[in-house]
């Protein structure tokens, strides 16, 4: 079966670094549309906004004066209608999903999601960012910015953070022992450079996006703006776990290809929605027209926004 290929782009990668930077949400897109379609929806863009700029970024788009040009992009008659897709991150529950899954031995979805509901209530909001920083920071090899914790210091907090009562104590509770998982995964990370880490978003994201355009069956050929964590030793990891679904990928510069262009858009309007949902600001009429954009398993803390 000839694959399809699948424009794709992000917004808010910051790596690992999930906690303290400038953006609190990572989006990847992928669009699903012929060149000389993107082309098009990419001049008339240009022409709705009227802006000098040699090249358009999601910014333009979420100007107030350029209101109108991003809903016609996200409208259900507009030129992404069943064309486009994108996956969410929320990075905080991102990072706390991670703990639960790496340290605690019986760690669940569940488990993840009450601890990151429960955390900033119980332990205070500057002390529960401050934990969640400095477990960031003992799993990464080097660390570049930020709070610096060494494993001791980490699991002596943690070890604090126990006794205080409620379920977020309990949870945490169950970091205890925890210390052997975490050098036990410092050491695979620094043998093995094809290892995703277990902090970065990005990875994870593709291959939603993979599953999602090849759910009839199609092969996905992925066309992907230039991104440094997509390594060669990555991309046969990604390959290994989509298996045939992944037929091959791309990168290119994203203004050489319209379609990327595309997914550019869509990956920066996406985020910044998502944000201003999460942060309770919202805007009721976007968030509605990205809905039938957003993937279902986008990995999203507490209760389930509409925008999902």
């Amino acid at each position: 079966m000839r694959p399809v290929e699948i424009a794709c782009d992000e917004s808010g990668s910051e790596g690992e670094n999930l906690l303290g930077g400038e953006t609190d949400v990572f989006a990847h897109a992928g669009v699903r549309i012929p060149l000389p379609a993107a082309a098009a929806c990419v001049r008339e863009i240009r022409e709705r906004i009227g802006s000098p700029a040699e090249e358009y970024k999601a910014n333009h788009l979420l100007r107030a004066k350029h209101r109108a040009v991003l809903e016609w992009l996200l409208d259900p008659g507009g030129p992404l209608a069943g064309r486009g897709h994108v996956h969410l991150t929320d990075k905080t529950f991102f990072a706390v999903r991670a703990a639960v899954t790496l340290l605690a031995e019986d760690g669940t979805e569940a488990s993840a999601r009450t601890l990151h509901r429960a955390g900033p209530a119980a332990f205070g909001a500057a002390r529960w960012e401050f934990f969640l920083t400095a477990f960031t920071s003992v799993l990464r090899l080097n660390p570049r910015r930020g709070v610096t914790t060494s494993p001791r210091e980490f699991f002596a907090l943690a070890g604090e953070l126990a006794r205080v009562h409620g379920e977020a104590g309990e949870i945490v509770g169950r970091f205890r022992g925890g210390e052997e998982r975490v050098a036990a995964y410092r050491a695979r990370l620094a043998s093995d450079p094809g290892l995703v880490p277990v902090l970065d978003p990005l990875v994870p994201a593709v291959i939603h996006t993979v599953r999602h355009w090849s759910a009839d069956g199609t092969p996905v050929a992925l066309v992907h703006d230039e991104q440094l964590a997509l390594t060669a030793e990555r991309v046969l990891q990604l390959k290994a776990t989509l298996g045939h679904r992944l037929a091959g990928v791309r990168f290119v510069d994203s203004r050489s290809d319209a379609r990327v262009q595309l997914a550019d858009f869509l990956a920066g309007v996406a985020r910044r929605i998502a944000s201003d949902e999460l942060n309770s600001r919202g805007d009721a009429r976007l968030t509605a027209l990205l809905e039938s954009f957003v993937d279902a398993e986008s990995v999203w803390g507490g209760s389930r926004p509409a925008i999902l």
